[in-house]
């Protein structure tokens, strides 16, 4: 799914894909909510300050689950299984308590010499000096890594993985999204089931164990919050945490790289004060969101929503990447200023569906950036950034690639 398009007038020169935040700001003078057109999707209201954002994140009638659309008919030909974003309470409640503890700060600690390891294992790779490419060589590789380590992904599938998870979140056609879906589905179907056959210690083993346990008797009524997943489940769950384990942080630490380089001031404060990693990446979350916007919301009823009127079956789409650039709640929000504490940043939701793998989006962003400047104390730019190729969807946005010059 392509960037929304507004509905209304914005300035002709301002370009939703290439600058979303000059459109944001330009909709917001205008309100809190407004009518856009999704491709691939349909029509949608698009919130776009922070309170109402806020609010509507946690408004109980904006439902996830899609068959509270007006438009619903199928699950459509990209879906895949039943996952907790896409479900409501108590059904998420459900699943999500099934993998929260595998996603805990104590857990993620424990990672942490791992992911260092891998890091470093994906600097000795690189030239140490010349020019490479940040985003296949190091940002990308680090979190497939990790999260098909964690969930028990043989590592000789990994590139296949990304490939197919990346054409689903942005999508380059309507043939190729159902062609990677289809071959991701059959693949995680065929791999949980090896894991159920053959437990190793991995998520996707416990997972696939749970399964089982919930296929010895009757599968979880609506409304039951008892363990155990469907193999609907199992397959969505399996999924969202592939995809949502890797696509994010790629952004992330890109995005986080690019910002630094583009405010030479930034990346010398941080160069003399290391201590900052921490606030950075925090900063980075606000400023240039990996994530654009939550999943889809439905109105289950009739609602005002920041004084606009939403019927029932309405899509609602909350722009993360817009509230955390509202200089009603950040002043001066245009600004990438790494001493900034920007608490209520929505970079990673609010709410019931708040991001379950911040921690580890955290853990690894900060260790990533940390070992890159400590190896290479004289980052650049290797060609024009005003040319570099952002990839844009409804929900992400991140860098193609990211040429550096490494010293």
């Amino acid at each position: 799914m392509r960037a929304p398009t507004p509905k209304e007038p914005v300035p002709e020169d301002l370009d939703p894909a290439a600058d979303p935040y000059a459109v944001h700001a330009a909709l917001r003078a205008k309100g809190p909510v407004h009518r856009v057109h999704v491709p691939g999707s349909g029509d949608s209201w698009l919130v776009v300050t922070h309170e109402a954002v806020r609010r509507a994140l946690t408004d109980p009638r904006l439902r996830n689950d899609i068959r509270h659309s007006a438009t619903w008919g199928t699950d459509g030909g990209h879906a895949i299984g039943r996952n907790m974003l896409q479900s409501d309470p108590p059904q998420h409640t459900r699943l999500r308590r099934l993998v929260a503890g595998h996603f805990a700060p104590g857990r993620i600690a424990g990672l942490r010499p791992r992911i260092e390891d891998i890091a470093r294992e994906l600097l000795a790779e690189l030239p140490g000096q010349g020019t490479a490419d940040l985003v296949g060589g190091y940002a990308l590789p680090l979190p497939v890594t990790v999260i098909c380590e964690v969930l028990g992904v043989p590592a000789a599938d990994r590139t296949a993985f990304h490939t197919w998870s990346n054409e689903l979140v942005m999508p380059t056609g309507e043939e190729d999204a159902a062609a990677s879906a289809g071959a991701l589905a059959g693949y995680l179907t065929d791999l949980t089931a090896e894991k159920a056959r053959t437990p190793d210690g991995s998520l996707l083993a416990a997972l696939a164990t749970a399964t089982d346990d919930a296929s010895a008797g009757p599968a979880p009524e609506p409304g039951s919050t008892a363990g155990g997943l469907t193999p609907e489940e199992l397959l969505g769950t399996a999924f969202l945490l592939l995809v949502a384990g890797h696509e994010t942080t790629v952004n992330l630490i890109s995005a986080t790289l690019h910002s630094l380089l583009a405010h030479p001031d930034q990346l010398a404060r941080l160069r003399a004060d290391p201590s900052l990693v921490d606030g950075t990446i925090e900063e980075s979350l606000r400023y240039n969101s990996p994530v654009h916007a939550g999943a889809f919301r439905f109105a289950a009823e009739g609602l005002d929503l920041a004084g606009t009127r939403v019927d029932a079956g309405d899509a609602v789409l909350v722009s993360l990447a817009a509230a955390s650039r509202d200089p009603l709640a950040f002043p001066d929000p245009d600004r990438f200023d790494i001493t900034r504490r920007p608490r209520g940043h929505l970079g990673f939701g609010h709410g019931l569906h708040h991001c379950l793998g911040a921690p580890l989006a955290r853990a690894e962003a900060v260790i990533a950036l940390r070992l890159l400047l400590d190896r290479y104390p004289s980052l650049a730019f290797a060609t024009d950034p005003t040319t570099l190729t952002w990839r844009t969807s409804t929900l992400l946005r991140g860098l193609r690639e990211l040429p550096l010059r490494l010293g």
